[in-house]
């Protein structure tokens, strides 16, 4: 097993200005689980594939252990890859799909069929070693790559969006075996998705990219309670963080009619940039409803309520007096906002309900910028 850094390592591919990944700094310890998570371009699998070998860096390095890896070739870096097509040979059974790196290598017959046997037990792949990959469902064909990098026994384990083939709950039941898998292996894993709910599930710390740079690397409690700007506040939590820019006035960010206090160290900290505007944002979960006439509520007019069982959410807009309406944004659009409410209290469509930040549940940033205060 071993540690993995990237020092200042960039990708700029050939034709372009922007480097895809710029000045990647990131340090990823023995045996960890690190989940790199963002949108589609933001230069996660690139900086996944600069780790395996299948993309130059162009500036700074890239080290496995104490070894730099840089310019070494892909089959000498110790790593196994699993891809998000599976990248099965179709015309082999699955025991030799899973034996078939260490068949190059030149590994013994009989230390082949014991690796591969081991690792189709932990995978229970073990009835289905002497078919072909097309006679496999999604999922097992998933597991049958799984497989084939198990039995490499690599330093890193390298996985490009694994789960993105297969239905949404084959997804949820393989993550939780793929997680589990990694601990009791204990291989250093780096892991490449945009889903951040497979990130939170998954992964021991979570690295965010944004345009090829890094925004923030934590656990995924600390991005979920202190995002460390607007966009991985917005990127973080399912349903999304509302997110507005408000005007302060007497130590209150002014939202309309309804005010939230603003702590006075952030008061302090407003630079010229801010123009005296905070970002605020507040989760779905972290307000309450309140009744109608409530001092500084924030009344929402309900569109459409989501009712999952044990939860139920409110996707609303906010009513044209109070102001500064298009400022907000959440998952759900520009102008809206999602609340979380009563599963056994619903409201109906076109109700307006009032709701209040909880004390200090508000999340603040610097409206220029964007960086958390």
């Amino acid at each position: 097993m071993a540690t993995v850094t990237f020092d200042q390592a960039t990708r700029v591919y050939p034709g372009t200005e922007r480097p895809a990944v710029d000045a990647l700094n990131l340090h990823i310890e023995d045996g960890e689980f690190l989940v790199l998570v963002g949108p589609s371009g933001c230069g996660k699998s690139t900086s996944l594939r600069m780790l395996a070998g299948l993309e130059d860096v162009n500036a700074g390095r890239i080290l496995i252990g104490d070894r730099d890896v840089t310019d070494v070739q892909p089959k000498d870096r110790d790593i196994a890859m699993v891809f998000q097509n599976y990248a099965l040979y179709p015309h082999m059974t699955v025991a030799d799909n899973m034996g078939f790196a260490l068949k190059i290598a030149g590994t013994p017959k009989a230390e082949i069929r014991q690796r591969v046997e081991e690792a189709a037990q932990i995978l229970d792949l073990t009835e289905y070693l002497d078919r072909k990959p097309k006679a496999l469902s999604g999922g097992q064909r998933q597991r049958v790559a799984m497989g084939r990098a198990i039995v490499r026994q690599p330093q890193v384990f390298l996985m490009d969006e694994p789960l993105s083939n297969l239905d949404a709950k084959l997804r949820v039941q393989t993550r939780t075996q793929i997680a589990s898998l990694q601990r009791r292996l204990g291989v250093t894993t780096v892991y490449v998705t945009h889903d951040q709910t497979e990130a939170l599930t998954m992964g021991d710390r979570i690295a965010v990219l944004k345009d090829g740079i890094l925004q923030q690397v934590g656990t995924p409690r600390e991005m979920y309670d202190t995002p460390a700007n607007v966009f991985v506040a917005g990127f973080i939590g399912s349903p999304a963080m509302n997110i507005g820019t408000f005007p302060v006035l007497d130590g209150y960010a002014n939202l309309g009619r309804a005010r939230v206090a603003v702590p006075r160290e952030a008061i302090g900290a407003l630079t010229e940039d801010d123009k005296n505007h905070v970002t605020l944002g507040f989760r779905p979960e972290s307000v309450d409803v309140v009744p109608a006439g409530t001092p500084d509520a924030i009344p929402v007019v309900v569109n459409i309520v989501e009712e999952l069982g044990s939860d139920a959410f409110v996707y609303g807009s906010l009513t044209n007096e109070f102001g500064q309406a298009s400022a907000v944004h959440s998952g759900a659009g520009d102008a809206q906002v999602i609340v979380r409410v009563d599963p056994r209290q619903v409201p109906g469509k076109g109700e307006t309900v009032a709701i209040k930040i909880r004390p200090g549940e508000q999340h603040l940033f610097h409206a220029g910028s964007g960086e958390r205060f």
